[in-house]
């Protein structure tokens, strides 16, 4: 039979919030504890402050007595100074004078107590006149021309300021000595108040804690215990549809299981569909094979693109093994060794020949990724083929052009060498018998004399040409004769200056050298070197007609080093500077006549510093133009013929970039 007296507090007490029940089933033990613990904390806190109390008296008897006997000490000091005149009775004295202050104001920080601070002002003006007084004899002591008599008043005024000093002191002690009885007798009555009163709360917190524990298995236990069987009930996947009736947060808890449940019923519905939307998008991707295999390699799906590109059908290739795809050659071992290297590293790739139903090859690029569960345990792998037929196709097309294309070059490469062979014979010998025509240049008529001028002159223009024609062959050919050792660049700059000066001053300008302060070791080749510098420095001097110097130095550029040629001449053009260093593009096409050259130099100078491993270029100046190229930095060891502070030098040799 319903008894509404007995259900109606049953019903307001589990209706109450948890919050409410917290408060009544914790807090009021909580609260008896916390006070407890509050005057047990007391109890431990007045403790503590009468030992600091005792160890604050112990400091302050300790201080007053060092206060005491220093100045004691200080005084028999000064007594034996004045009567033998020894600095050595002056060592307490110093010490006194360090010592006391400080001492003094850890007293006047340790003192609490009124009347023993009036005593310690008391010590504070005694001690000072005491220290004074020694100061005043020790003054007049040093002068020597002191009456025994006022030395004896003098001691005897300090002797009984001392005393005074004593006496404060003893006040001191006897007024601590009663203000730490005090203490103690206050801290032991504390003490046991609150003894008293910790057993009482504990008591009244066990008592408490009883009640909690009683309210707390009788309101809450049973009801979470059916509410765990929900939750079991949900992680099986039943569907709750009982609603409880408590407004409590725990009833509200259940409630939420329930509505979790019908969500977590319908979610399944939408994914269920999700995933055949899913199966139905990769089914019908037409440009690549995606399909499932088993941990063993065996195809459990099979999609429109991999029907296409391979030619099975899903009824013809489920259930097989993925070797069916790989040619005779290779399906004895790679398809074990893809499934591996996707089991180690997640993925696996690969691009080669594979085999459709038909027989007929074609190259693929295949992905195959390893499928695992929230465990880590194998449950298959994913598998993408792309059809790269044609694409590799243009990339054997590219090969066989870009082979077509060495031969080419290498061909023009042995076509100039030939050529320029086969014209140095005839060149030897029209200079040959136009040297010896010089010689005997004085039995012609002078149109003769310059005809044979011209002979020579155009002969050994010719003979450049073919040097620089026989160079960038050898170089494009890979067969330079280059010996690549560590240079004194700092040498070489001085051998070209030397070499450069006779074809600056045919130009009629001013030849510099940023003379390097010591060694500047390098990697190159010296001859190339040189010859690098001298085409920069013809070049400068043929094209600077209108300026008055051409400039050799060095810059830094981190672990290299630039040679620089500068001039003050017209300079170039920033749409001609781009075509600087291609071969037989002479820039000024109109002043060809006016100015000598095989359109070959640059070029020449460009390949030789890059088979070097270093770099040339061009910078446009405000006045003029700067040519450079650069040259690995080498590092030398001490017994090196460069010198033994090689580095050291070369810092500071050349300018920084």
């Amino acid at each position: 039979m319903y008894n509404p007296t007995i259900r109606a507090p049953a019903r307001f007490w589990a209706n109450r919030s948890l919050a409410i029940k917290g408060l009544v089933v914790i807090a009021l033990p909580l609260a008896v504890l916390l006070g407890s613990l509050l005057s047990l904390y007391l109890a431990s806190n007045a403790e503590a402050r009468a030992e600091d109390d005792v160890r604050r008296a112990f400091a302050i008897q300790r201080d007053t007595y060092q206060v005491h006997a220093l100045l004691a000490e200080a005084a028999a000091g000064v007594r034996g100074y004045v009567l033998t005149g020894d600095n050595r009775f002056l060592a307490p004295f110093r010490k006194a004078q360090r010592e006391v202050p400080s001492s003094m104001a850890r007293l006047d920080e340790a003192i609490e107590d009124p009347i023993v601070r009036d005593h310690f002002e008391e010590l504070r003006v005694l001690e000072a006149e005491k220290r004074t007084g020694l100061q005043q004899i020790v003054d007049v002591a040093r002068v020597g021309n002191i009456a025994e008599a006022n030395v004896e008043d003098a001691l005897l005024a300090n002797k009984l300021a001392l005393d005074e000093v004593r006496v404060t002191i003893d006040d001191i002690q006897r007024r601590e000595a009663v203000v730490l009885d005090e203490r103690r007798t206050r801290v032991e009555e504390v003490r046991a108040g609150f003894l008293i009163l910790t057993a009482v709360s504990a008591l009244v917190g066990l008592l408490g804690s009883l009640s909690a524990v009683y309210l707390f298995s009788t309101g809450i236990v049973r009801r979470v215990r059916k509410l765990e069987g929900d939750a079991e009930a949900l992680a099986r996947g039943e569907r709750l549809t009982e609603m409880p009736e408590e407004a409590d947060e725990v009833g509200r808890l259940a409630q939420r299981l329930v509505r979790a449940s019908a969500l977590l019923h319908d979610r399944e519905d939408d994914l269920r569909a999700s995933e055949e939307r899913f199966r139905l998008v990769i089914e019908k991707v037409r440009d690549y094979g995606i399909f499932a295999l088993d941990p063993d390699g065996m195809v459990t799906s099979w999609n429109l693109g991999a029907e296409r590109i391979k030619g099975w059908r899903a009824e013809d290739i489920l259930g097989r093994h993925f070797s069916n795809f790989y040619p005779t050659e290779t399906r004895d071992h790679l398809p074990e060794e893809m499934l591996e290297r996707a089991r180690e590293n997640g993925s696996a790739e690969d691009e080669g020949w594979r085999i459709r139903k038909d027989g007929s090859r074609f190259w693929a690029n295949v992905v195959i990724t390893a499928l695992r569960d929230e465990q880590g345990k194998l449950r298959g792998f994913a598998k993408v083929t792309r059809d790269m037929t044609e694409r590799r196709r243009s990339e054997e097309a590219l090969k066989e052009a870009r082979k077509d294309a060495e031969a080419a070059s290498r061909a023009k490469s042995e076509f100039l060498s030939r050529t320029s062979h086969e014209l140095r014979t005839p060149l030897n010998a029209i200079l040959g018998f136009g040297q010896l025509l010089e010689i005997d240049e004085d039995d012609f008529a002078r149109n003769h004399r310059e005809a044979i001028g011209q002979i020579t002159k155009a002969g050994r223009h010719l003979l450049s040409l073919i040097n620089d024609l026989l160079d960038i062959a050898s170089i494009e050919a890979g067969s330079s004769d280059l010996t690549i050792e560590t240079l004194d660049l700092g040498q070489l700059l001085e051998e070209a200056y030397s070499l450069g000066k006779p074809i600056v001053a045919s130009a009629n300008l001013n030849f510099e050298l940023e003379r390097a302060g010591g060694n500047i070791p390098v990697r190159g080749d010296a001859r190339r070197v040189t010859q690098i510098i001298l085409n920069l420095i013809g070049n400068a001097a043929k094209y600077n007609r209108d300026g008055t110097f051409v400039r050799l130095g060095c810059r830094f550029d981190g672990a290299l080093v630039r040679v620089t040629v500068e001039d003050d001449g017209p300079g170039i053009a920033e749409a001609e500077a781009k075509r600087l260093f291609t071969p037989f593009d002479r820039l000024g096409q109109q002043d060809r006549a006016k100015i000598e050259g095989t359109g070959l130099g640059l070029a020449l100078s460009k390949s030789l510093a890059e088979s070097m491993d270093g770099g040339i270029g061009f910078e446009a100046l405000a006045k003029g133009s700067r040519f450079w190229f650069s040259l690995a930095r080498a590092a030398q060891p001490e017994n090196s013929p460069l010198g033994r502070n090689t580095n050291d030098v070369t810092e500071s040799s050349c300018p920084r970039t």
